[in-house]
């Protein structure tokens, strides 16, 4: 379909031939046009839904001008629709999944910077522990840190599991978290932070390389990893603390072994995996509130939402999308790796161990949306031609990822191991 820069390109075995495009030059009163519509059909519908895809304008080619304002037009609509459906769960503090209810304690430090307030989701210890335990833990944890500036926001965590920070709900509540803070408290989506303590450190353990993307920093204090790889912490600056003296479980050990794995992987990508790594001398579980120094640290940090390079590793639980790296719906996830590199107008898949199908999404951000784009896979061309611009795409990834920053113009499609 002309202008749905959706290319697929087969490839056969492990890697295949050059992919054809299909995708025409904008022609900028066309382009014009659809915009025009779209901005017509935005005022028309008081409660804008995702409904653009099957309008015909919808994938005209628009020109990069007319792109940063179709975005812009959609991500104002999706604003004033959560603004009116959100304001009263963000009220009550309370979101649900399901049966699940995850109460939040909010407040609010600063003055609102012009671009928006940062946010610092902060989660409690406890675990596996009776109710009032972790009721308890939560109440400490509204009360351990303060921000220069900022929304600090403790969630209750909706279980009283062992994993309570990392069953799969929990990557839904948060992201629905931040929708509505961005909406209705106007929270920057690229000054987002987590942090948590003891239960709530395996939690950041977790949820930091799970949910990569949402985040401009993250701080793990006296918690233990169970088993996760650091390597999708390519781009989240991570913070790591834990006491000498805190035995139980190994953390003190595992967590010092962890601080030099990510050091390791910074001497061997020195533009990423930037850490901050303490093992407190004479300090046990607890470290005397000397952790709060990582906050400082990560208040120095602003999510780049379309880096140079991309490790991802998805699981059950993630959204099947990680930056400008998505999977298409029913993709199987288990053991997968995809790296992914961009320079100039060229992408480099290094790896796509376990994938079957890639989506790449691309935009003037990353390179030059009116140029020929090549992605490569070692030394194999995958595509090489021109992209489009399109309104599909952008309201495709704005309402998969109701995230203005994460919201794309173009795609191009691979598919791996064709036939297996």
């Amino acid at each position: 379909m002309r202008g749905w820069c959706l290319v697929i390109v087969l490839v056969g075995g492990l890697l295949g031939g050059l992919g054809e495009p299909h995708c025409a030059a904008a022609d900028p009163e066309a382009s014009a046009a659809a915009v025009a519509a779209l901005r017509e059909a935005v005022a028309a519908t008081e409660a804008w839904p995702a409904a653009a895809a099957d309008k015909p304008w919808a994938a005209t080619p628009l020109t990069r001008g007319d792109a940063d304002e179709a975005r812009r037009i959609l991500w104002q609509a999706r604003l004033a629709r959560l603004r009116t459906e959100r304001a009263d769960e963000v009220a009550k503090r309370e979101l649900r999944d399901g049966d699940l209810v995850m109460p939040f304690f909010m407040r609010t430090f600063g003055e609102k910077p012009a671009g928006g307030r940062s946010l610092w989701i902060s989660l409690h210890g406890g675990g596996g522990a009776p109710a009032q335990v972790n009721d308890q833990q939560w109440e400490n944890q509204q009360r351990l840190y303060e921000v220069p500036e900022g929304v600090y926001c403790s969630p209750r965590a909706p279980t009283n599991t062992w994993n309570l920070w990392h069953e799969p709900h929990i990557d839904r509540l948060f992201q629905r978290l931040i929708e509505d803070l961005v909406a209705v408290e106007g929270v920057d989506p690229d000054r987002v932070y987590i942090l948590g303590y003891s239960a709530g450190g395996d939690g950041v353990y977790q949820l930091a390389p799970r949910m990569a993307d949402h985040w401009a920093a993250a701080a793990m204090m006296a918690g233990h990893p169970n088993g996760v790889s650091l390597e999708p912490l390519r781009n989240v600056p991570f913070a790591l603390q834990v006491g000498e003296l805190d035995t139980a479980y190994d953390r003190a050990r595992i967590g010092a072994e962890y601080g030099a794995a990510l050091q390791r992987l910074h001497d061997a990508d020195p533009e990423g995996y930037r850490a901050l790594v303490k093992i407190h001398a004479g300090k046990g579980h607890w470290m005397d509130r000397d952790d709060a120094a990582a906050l400082p640290w990560m208040a120095r940090f602003t999510r780049d939402p379309v880096p140079k390079r991309v490790v991802w590793q998805p699981t059950a639980a993630s959204p099947g999308s990680c930056y400008w790296l998505a999977v298409p719906p029913g993709e199987k996830l288990d053991g997968v790796t995809i790296i992914a590199r961009r320079d100039a107008q060229t992408v480099t898949i290094e790896s796509a161990e376990g994938i079957g199908r890639l989506l790449v999404r691309l935009d003037d951000r990353m390179l030059d949306c009116d140029q020929p784009v090549r992605i490569m896979h070692g030394d194999r061309v995958l595509y090489d031609g021109p992209v489009d611009r399109s309104i599909a795409n952008l309201e495709a990834t704005l309402e998969r990822r109701g995230d203005a920053s994460l919201t794309f113009s173009c795609q191009v499609a691979l598919e791996f191991n064709a036939g297996r």
